[in-house]
């Protein structure tokens, strides 16, 4: 199993920092605090092997159908305006992850990547319908063949970090690594509601780059 390096820090130093706050303890409170920081320092150092975790994944999909960009759960499809990146109407595909899920994250759709930046922000729980727009982001707008897509990370109230990979200009293709979310627990995407339609639901469980959570709308004859 790959492990992203972005999780390096985190899984070396839990162990060490259990030794060392272990060995102290030893010293002035005796065996067994020592030896339950010693476990805990271990116990996290695996966690992180877990959290950081990356399988290869092979994405097989009609072109005209788009993937999910996070492992989670659906918790909403909304439709609404999108004013600042797709400037128009939009649905958005909503998905949010437990600690437990894989939290390397994945391009929707292939194109080229139009702009990509971090917005600053406050910091609500990401059940909260506000969090979208108001919470800090990243927003990385992807223009295919023949639609666009919004992928949008946002950052929750407790570890506030949220990376991609690509800067504006790069080619990426369709179930390729976006980035990762560091504890992070929502992705939104948003697509022209003109152009696309959902096909998952609210409770709907899916797997970046494998589940197909939209798809071109078919032309009207």
């Amino acid at each position: 199993m790959k492990i992203v390096k972005d999780g390096y820090s985190l899984i070396v130093g839990l162990p060490v920092a259990g030794v060392v706050l272990g060995m102290a303890a030893q010293q002035w409170a005796g065996r067994g605090p020592a030896l339950a920081l010693y476990a805990l320092g271990l116990l996290g150092c695996l966690f992180m092997l877990y959290f950081f975790r990356d399988p290869e994944r092979t994405t097989a999909c009609g072109e005209e159908e788009f993937v999910s960009a996070a492992d989670g759960t659906v918790r909403s499809v909304e439709y609404m305006e999108e004013k600042r990146f797709l400037k128009c109407p939009a649905v958005r595909i909503s998905v949010f992850l437990s600690p437990f899920n894989v939290h390397v994250n994945r391009h929707a759709l292939g194109g080229v990547i139009r702009e990509a930046g971090y917005t600053a922000g406050r910091h609500l729980l990401t059940l909260d319908p506000r969090s979208s727009e108001v919470n800090e982001h990243s927003s990385i707008l992807v223009e295919g063949e023949k639609t666009r897509c919004l992928e949008r990370q946002i950052v929750g109230p407790i570890v506030r970090r949220v990376v991609y990979w690509q800067e504006a200009g790069a080619r990426v293709e369709k179930g390729q690594r976006l980035g990762m979310m560091k504890f992070g627990s929502r992705m939104d995407l948003y697509f022209p509601s003109a152009e696309v339609e959902a096909v998952v639901k609210r409770g709907d469980k899916v797997q970046a780059g494998l589940t197909v959570v939209a798809r071109l709308k078919k032309a009207e004859a």
